[in-house]
């Protein structure tokens, strides 16, 4: 029996200037291009293991576990027949190779991390389907050009995705072209090595489901929001002062802009109507905290040591260098303490809550256990990999490894 079968991981990223607002909706063309951080698989990454066969008689996929018919899900069956597009013109150029673009697949889906709680899972998700249906289709994927073309398709499925199809800095590219979207696409700014520095502490407030999904907000707010034809108008200007500031390699430049456009986001997921609460009082004293430790370190003379950004979600991102992360480390765990001790992968040890001298400890109340569910310190990473047959999700009978 003919089988053949492609495994493949990727990144989550984490939006400095946001995506938010489509002028196209079937095509998934943004108002404003976006920019984001790729961070390092070691600590969030989806893995995805694609499998055609001449047997299988429908598309399925399982997702953490979760069976869905491909056929059923509008975003993952474009992405799909955008990927058997590819395949069809690759056997029409090697006529020699097997005919599989026909075939149906079976595609085994997980993340290492909370699924739609606003840790950017379907940009990571739909990013490794792309990556790992490339390889089972034997599509080119080793040039930035290749990746950049494949990124047309992740972002039929979720906008966010295509830029999960770089490590390091990455773009997504507006485009113009409003009947195809043939130019919507990533570009990378800045590969992982260009600034290892950077380090990004994620504070898991919820992992609940979100009540407002991000393809309904954004559609809301381009129907109702006020601010939000302010934003798309200066977005771009706040788009190129960013890139200037990591190819500088200026953190200060950089924080401030990534703390900006993530205040002017949930201002306008707010003066939406109704309003859209993504953040909660947690999310809220975060930013109270890091402003605070900003604030010591510019009365000091300095200048800003950690940036803060929230996703359509309360979870926080602070991303920082790396020589000042212990200091972040120990001022959330003061504020918000964890249930067990936190184990710092990069600080090599347990990390105890503490503030810098000159805090203000009354900008936020301490909280109780649990309201910062967990913590997680990573840097920045590469882009999609190729898994060997060792971490395929399918059994060798084709059977999904995992079962809910």
């Amino acid at each position: 029996m003919f089988f053949k079968q492609a495994t493949a991981s990727a990144p989550v990223n984490i939006a400095c200037i946001k995506y938010w607002g489509k002028r196209n909706e079937s095509l998934i063309l943004p108002t404003n291009s976006s920019l984001s951080v790729t961070l390092s698989q070691d600590q969030l990454c989806s893995t995805t293991t694609s499998r055609t066969c001449a047997e299988y008689r429908e598309d399925l996929l399982w997702l953490n576990g979760k069976e869905i018919k491909i056929d059923n899900d509008k975003r993952l069956s474009t992405c799909l027949r955008a990927m058997r597009v590819q395949r069809e013109h690759f056997e029409a150029e090697h006529p020699n190779e097997r005919k599989i673009s026909h075939l149906k697949v079976h595609i085994c889906s997980e993340n290492n991390f909370p699924t739609a709680a606003g840790l950017a899972s379907s940009a990571s998700g739909f990013a490794a389907l792309v990556y790992s249906l490339a390889n089972l289709y034997d599509l080119p994927v080793s040039q930035p050009s290749d990746r950049s073309e494949l990124s047309l398709s992740a972002r039929q499925g979720s906008g966010s995705a295509c830029r999960s199809l770089f490590g390091g800095f990455v773009e997504w590219q507006m485009g113009k072209d409003d009947l195809h979207g043939s130019d919507s696409r990533a570009v990378q700014i800045a590969d992982r090595d260009f600034w290892p520095e950077m380090h990004a502490l994620i504070c898991v407030v919820s992992d609940d489901k979100k009540g407002t999904s991000s393809t309904a907000g954004m559609q809301r707010t381009v129907e109702t929001s006020v601010l939000f034809q302010y934003r798309i108008q200066h977005v771009e200007t706040q788009l190129d002062d960013i890139k200037k500031a990591i190819l500088a390699k200026d953190f200060d430049a950089f924080a401030r802009i990534t703390m900006r456009d993530s205040n002017q986001f949930h201002a306008v997921a707010l003066d939406t109507e109704p309003p859209i609460f993504y953040m909660n009082d947690v999310s809220r004293a975060i930013i109270a905290v890091v402003t605070e430790y900003n604030r010591v370190a510019i009365a000091a003379g300095g200048k800003c040591k950690a940036a803060y950004t929230f996703d359509a979600g309360p979870n926080a991102v602070i991303y920082a260098p790396e020589e000042n992360m212990r200091e972040i480390v120990g001022m959330i765990i003061h504020y918000f303490p964890q249930s067990q001790p936190f184990v710092d992968p990069f600080l090599n040890g347990v990390i105890e809550g503490s503030l810098v001298p000159g805090f203000n400890t009354a900008v936020a109340r301490q909280y109780e256990l649990g309201a910062v569910k967990g913590l997680i310190h990573t840097c920045v990473g590469d882009g999609p990999r190729v898994l060997g047959d060792e971490h395929a999700l399918f059994d060798t009978e084709g059977n999904p490894k995992r079962t809910k």
